[in-house]
């Protein structure tokens, strides 16, 4: 894999993050109005250590792939294991 590319189907975004021994989390996240949204990451153990205290908490997968559809985003990832959540509306 020479370039990025883009992730949309749950069983390849599971696949992807259990290759690289990571995890979902979400975070419950309140605006300056009291609104809440939901935050999502993935943790992967050789990158989170030291930093346990973000706020994220693991979830399962079914919760974490119904917020990611929910809020229309997508898996990118790098040919490096760099990952980022992007929206769908971006994608060609």
């Amino acid at each position: 894999m020479s370039q990025a590319h883009v992730l949309t189907r749950h069983r390849d975004i599971q696949n992807w993050v259990h290759d690289r021994k990571g995890m979902p989390a979400i975070a419950r996240i309140r605006d300056r109005f009291g609104a809440e949204h939901s935050e999502l990451t993935l943790r992967f153990s050789q990158h989170d250590e030291g930093h346990e205290d973000t706020g994220m908490s693991p979830c399962s997968w079914a919760a974490w792939l119904a917020e990611l559809d929910r809020q229309q985003l997508a898996l990118r990832v790098e040919p490096g294991g760099h990952c980022d959540l992007v929206s769908r509306q971006t994608m060609n």
